[in-house]
């Protein structure tokens, strides 16, 4: 019995991973998940699911209707909800279930759709870690591996299997022939350091509609890294006239005012990567997002100078999304791909709406630099 609804949940967590798959771009993007972290579980509204429900016996028809009240007698008589007329009709009705489902996993569905590779360390110079890799589960073994879960719906199945179980009662002690236990082999892991930088423009000429669309790409990009690279430190820069570093939480909530010298973050970048982490030992990957709208011809010209000269030689990637905004001419694009595209590890993206997100993604990691 146990086992059976064992196997129900995960066909039915199957179900709900592959309707997800389907409409992936829809909830990827929804703003209203900027700020989630890690496991924390949210909502995610999946349709044409049919929802479990119980049915009673149609030859029998025992069981139901055990109450106060006559043959004929209207049940759950009361005003009609709000928008409806109270009237009955014909037409089957819309039923939306909502799923709980943690950012890893959804992350780990963007990656599956999308076929993300793996990030490729550019130096095998690295360190290696032992680590314990949990193989499987054993009748025996220490006390300091015991599976307590596993342990516990040993000795429930055996209380049911027997007859021993008492509901009203639900005392459950495991014996020793319930114990289960992990086991597990040493395992020898590479281990490379990656320090990931986001960078978004906060200038005034980027309107709300653009700005969330930025928000929600670079999101993504570090709940993915996040969810499938473990260690990988992300720092965040915003930049208008001036650039500065900031945390996670400031990062997806600043507003946006001042001018724009792009030139100030890659500077700012460039900086804290020679600072705290040094090329030889550290994978870098950076990620800039903006309307395009630079200040001048001349500090354009100065950010491909750092481009070329500095940030791309000791990175594994950098990235550039432009958002298109109607407020500005957004140059910076196309002068970035007249200089530098030729590099094999510089990308462009440009993202004109939220729909657009899922495919900047590919275009960033389908490389898997």
């Amino acid at each position: 019995m146990v086992l059976s609804i064992e196997q129900d949940l995960n066909r039915f967590k199957k179900i709900v991973k592959n309707k997800i798959r389907k409409d992936l771009n829809r909830y990827i993007s929804h703003s209203e998940l900027i700020g989630k972290k890690g496991k924390q579980l949210v909502r995610i509204p999946v349709n044409e699911i049919d929802i479990p429900d119980f049915r009673y016996d149609r030859n029998k028809q025992k069981g139901v209707g055990q109450g106060e009240g006559e043959i004929g007698e209207p049940i759950g008589v009361g005003e009609p909800e709000e928008g409806g007329n109270g009237k009955a009709g014909d037409r089957p009705g819309e039923h939306i279930l909502e799923v709980e489902i943690t950012l890893e996993e959804l992350a780990s569905i963007l990656s599956e759709e999308l076929e993300l590779p793996r990030i490729v360390p550019k130096s095998e110079k690295g360190l290696t870690a032992e680590k314990a890799k949990y193989t499987g589960i054993n009748k025996i073994g220490p006390e300091s591996l015991k599976h307590f879960k596993r342990t516990y719906k040993q000795a429930l199945r055996r209380h049911i299997l027997t007859g021993s179980y008492d509901p009203n009662n639900p005392l459950i002690v495991p014996i020793q022939e319930d114990k289960r236990y992990r086991t597990f082999k040493l395992k020898l892991n590479p281990f490379s350091q990656a320090v990931i930088f986001l960078m978004m423009d906060i200038s005034g000429s980027i309107g709300e509609n653009e700005k969330e669309i930025v928000r929600l790409e670079t999101f993504w990009i570090d709940t993915w890294l996040r969810a499938n690279y473990k260690g990988i430190k992300t720092r965040y820069i915003v930049h208008e006239a001036i650039a500065k570093e900031v945390s996670r939480e400031t990062f997806f909530s600043l507003s946006t005012s001042g001018g724009t010298l792009i030139s100030t973050a890659y500077e700012l970048c460039y900086d804290i990567i020679m600072r705290e982490h040094n090329p030889l030992d550290w994978n870098i990957y950076v990620f800039h997002f903006s309307d395009g709208d630079n200040w001048s011809r001349e500090d354009t010209s100065k950010c491909i100078r750092i481009l070329s000269d500095n940030l791309l030689p000791i990175s594994n990637l950098v990235g550039y999304g432009q958002v298109e905004s109607s407020q500005s001419g957004g140059r910076f694009f196309d002068e970035l791909k007249e200089e530098v595209i030729s590099r094999d590890n510089f990308l462009l993206s440009r993202i004109n709406s939220k729909e657009a997100v899922l495919d900047s993604l590919k275009e960033f990691f389908g490389k898997g630099k």
